[in-house]
């Protein structure tokens, strides 16, 4: 029996998928939980139309990452902190405040989560940093840690 999914079921498939599965398990298990709908003509074109909606949107999501990557590619960013004499920080560039910098400089609401450092930024210089945009869209930039 075909079904459509409305929850993760592990070793079965995730939400939003069409499955074949056996009549007793679908009847018995999956549908009276609440986990899948049987996939009948009408909730098939349904789940078709829903299908390409979100493949719209994903392209749609993908261009404008594109986009954004085109226009972010090797941009600088400047953080002022506080240093001792010799240069050195005092703590160290974290990428919360790469994010919020992102966010004051360029009005992007990026997770600090999705910026990747090479190296821990301790001292004063230029030190370059991955931005992840979607997946498999990154753009590198460059953040210049300035003394206050």
């Amino acid at each position: 029996m075909k079904v459509i999914l409305t929850e993760n079921v592990k070793k079965l498939g995730s939400r939003g998928e069409l499955v074949e599965t056996s009549d007793g398990y679908a009847r018995n298990y999956l549908i009276p939980r609440g986990l899948a709908e049987e996939a009948t003509p009408s909730r098939l074109n349904e789940w078709k139309k829903q299908q390409r909606s979100m493949e719209k949107k994903a392209i749609q999501e993908k261009e404008s990452a594109e986009n954004l990557r085109k226009h972010l590619q090797g941009k600088r960013i400047v953080i002022t902190a506080s240093c001792g004499d010799t240069g050195k920080l005092f703590g160290s560039i974290t990428t919360a405040q790469i994010s919020e910098s992102l966010k004051r400089s360029f009005h992007l609401d990026i997770d600090k989560k999705d910026i990747k450092l090479k190296e821990p930024i301790k001292n004063l210089g230029d030190f370059p940093f991955t931005v992840r945009l979607h997946s498999g869209i990154d753009v590198d930039m460059t953040v210049s840690v300035e003394e206050e």
